[in-house]
């Protein structure tokens, strides 16, 4: 019995049989994966969560077009979420004018350029009558019309919308504050007294004095003070050198744990080309405040030594010095400091004032006698200090008048003459003569004070000395 051979199913090219696995495969996943909008939602959050930024793109846009298919038009995922971050970027670049206030009835704004009360009342909401009710109300109300530029301005609004409160700090010291009663605006300024504290500061020069004692710490009026009491001994003009050193203690003034201020320097010392100066002050019983030498000298003498701070000395005292204007050989009885316009120009000691107005070459001129041995010129000057004036009297360090370039002058300076019973002198090389020292009777109590700052200076100094080494 002869058995046929069972028939071979036909064959498919292997193109088609791959085709129809693919539309197959395609036909489960999509039943599978997105049976309903809830799965999409998921399918969106698992696909941010992929490694590769290319792959998730793909993927959720297959997603997305299969979708569409299925349930027509449907919105792609990704069109949500950019929506969302334009959106999003949009309001984080709208900063509003008004600080967003976690309390409704609490609105602060910042003085900007070109703000006024009035605009400052419009951005919270207050009409342009308020602030004329609050600037009728007390006359003192007429502060908070003098705004500085990034000054705070808070506002306590009544439920109704009207002004209740209205306060700014001023300072780091004082506050003013404007609060609504029944006859009105009240004004109240509320000033903090600050703790005084002291401070040590090191420094050594390496450049300019102002710079140095900036990257050390000090302050600009600091480092005045600093130059004023040792003004006497070294002319911060010509003798500063780098490597000089200063070490101060100074008074700080402290209010809510903020530094806002300095005070009096307490005690400095200043070594200047290998010699070191000391300076202590002290307040005698009589309540006069001067600084003295760590032993008890007075470090104020007669006279200071130049009248102008951290001047250039452009021309010295010399009697064949070569005019630049009149191109002659002519006596330079004085010595030049250059200094930007303006500068302020100090008495250099207590006296009478001769001339204070035009004298030729010297242009505006003010001249001082210093009792019956001394007397100063100051000459070229821009303009003469208020009240200076002829036959008043000036005190040792004040301002006088400001640099110029009257007269025959080539350019801002000040031309300084120093007489003695008539007789021109080199101010530079001039011995002042020195004021009296510590009363014999307050020299205990002196030394009780000048002592431990000494003592404090050799220990900070040695404590930065350590710290530098390791």
């Amino acid at each position: 019995m002869t058995t046929e051979p069972s028939k071979a199913p036909p064959l498919y090219p292997k193109t088609h049989l791959l085709a129809a696995s693919g539309i197959a495969a395609l036909l489960s996943l999509a039943l599978l994966v997105f049976p309903s909008s809830d799965v999409e939602a998921k399918r969106t959050t698992l696909s941010l969560d992929l490694e590769s930024p290319v792959e998730q793109l793909t993927q959720d846009q297959d997603a997305s077009d299969a979708l569409q298919a299925t349930n027509g038009a449907a919105e792609s995922p990704f069109a949500q979420i950019e929506d969302s971050a334009e959106d999003t970027k949009e309001t984080a670049q709208a900063k509003p004018a008004v600080e967003a206030p976690k309390n409704p009835l609490h609105r602060e704004v910042i003085v900007a350029k070109g703000d006024t009360l009035s605009t400052l009342f419009e951005k919270v909401g207050l009409p342009a009558a308020t602030v004329n009710d609050v600037l009728a109300s007390d006359k003192q109300a007429k502060q908070f019309t003098q705004l500085k530029h990034g000054q705070k301005l808070e506002f306590e609004l009544a439920p109704d919308g009207q002004l209740n409160n209205l306060h700014s700090n001023v300072s780091d010291l004082e506050s003013i504050t404007l609060t609504k009663g029944a006859k009105g605006f009240a004004f109240n300024r509320i000033t903090t007294k600050p703790v005084m504290r002291s401070a040590y500061v090191h420094g050594v020069i390496n450049s300019s004095l102002s710079q140095s004692a900036a990257r050390a710490g000090l302050s600009h009026s600091m480092t005045m003070d600093m130059a004023s009491v040792f003004g006497y001994d070294i002319d911060f003009a010509q003798d500063i050198r780098q490597g000089d050193e200063f070490d101060v203690i100074y008074e700080q003034k402290v209010a809510n744990g903020k530094v806002v201020g300095t005070g009096n320097i307490l005690s400095a010392r200043f070594t200047n080309r290998g010699k070191t100066y000391t300076a202590v002050r002290y307040t005698n019983k009589q309540g006069n405040s001067s600084y003295y030498t760590a032993d008890g000298n007075s470090m104020r003498k007669a006279f200071i030594r130049t009248p102008v701070d951290f001047a250039r000395i452009s021309s010295r005292f010399s009697m064949g010095r070569k005019h630049p204007i009149l191109n002659k050989i002519r006596a330079h009885k004085g010595v030049d400091y250059a200094a930007p316009r303006g500068t302020p120009i100090k008495a250099a000691g207590d006296g009478k004032v001769l001339l204070a107005g035009r004298r030729g070459g010297y242009g505006n001129t003010v001249i001082i006698q210093h009792g019956n041995t001394y007397r100063t010129l100051y000459g070229h000057m821009q303009g003469f200090a208020k009240g200076i004036q002829t036959g008043g009297n000036v005190k040792q360090g004040q301002v006088i008048g400001y640099i110029g370039t009257t007269g025959l002058s080539t350019g801002p300076h000040l031309h300084y003459e120093f007489q003695v019973n008539g007789v021109h002198v080199d101010p530079l090389g001039q011995k002042l003569p020195m004021a009296d020292p510590i009363a014999k009777a307050e020299r205990a109590r002196f030394l009780q004070q000048s002592q431990p700052l000494m003592a404090r200076m050799d220990q900070e100094r040695s404590t930065l000395l350590a710290s530098a080494k390791r």
